[in-house]
């Protein structure tokens, strides 16, 4: 069965190093903190003010002034710190972060992100997308295999416009793991009773031995 989109995040979490500086993307990168193990220490930036996020708060327990890239509230962790967007962004630009945790609409098999602007849709601008991309150190996305019309996102060439080029180190979706290899995708894993068959017809590029 394919992965869910918690057990997506939960693998996600496991290529968390400790003592990381990482930043959640919006979407299913936001779930990665609720599977975070108590106590690793590893810090969450958000790219509108927060380093030292925690898991989502349980209903009930919600501080609206504390709220995350995608406007959901969140908690803070013990020596946590708020700031301004351009302390934030100087941060993501200086590289330190060593981890952004990544949506996206496509991702090319030399490691194009597209992942901000669908032609002929609502745009509502690039946001952070671009300067995380550039600016993390490791890059990894997390997405669905193919979009509700059933088409594939891992692609041999972005024709979203690009967020950046060749920043994806590897993408998890809910068919497989694999990592972006130059002239195709290197599948690292299949989620379980998922043939090489399934996921290499619902990719637009080649697989890698």
């Amino acid at each position: 069965m394919p992965w869910t989109r918690d057990e997506i995040a939960a693998k996600a979490a496991c290529e968390v190093p400790d003592g990381a500086v990482v930043n959640l993307g919006i979407g299913v990168p936001t779930l990665v903190a609720d599977h975070l193990p108590t106590g690793k220490p590893v810090w969450l930036q958000s790219e509108n003010g927060l380093l030292g996020m925690g898991p989502f708060p349980y209903a009930g327990d919600e501080d609206a002034q504390l709220i995350n890239a995608g406007k959901q509230t969140v908690t803070v962790l013990p020596g946590g710190a708020t700031f301004d967007s351009a302390t934030s962004f100087a941060m993501i630009r200086g590289g330190h972060v060593d981890l952004a945790i990544l949506g996206a609409m496509q991702v090319a098999m030399n490691g194009d992100l597209a992942n901000w602007s669908i032609p002929g849709g609502k745009t509502m601008g690039i946001g952070g997308a671009m300067d995380l991309a550039a600016g993390a150190r490791r890059i990894i996305v997390l997405t669905d295999h193919v979009t509700k019309k059933g088409l594939p996102k891992l692609v041999a060439a972005c024709s979203f416009p690009l967020t950046a080029a060749g920043v994806v180190d590897r993408v998890m979706t809910d068919l497989a793991v694999l990592d972006c290899a130059g002239e195709g995708f290197r599948v690292v894993e299949r989620a379980p009773g998922v043939s090489l068959d399934e996921v290499r017809e619902k990719t637009a590029a080649p697989l890698l031995d």
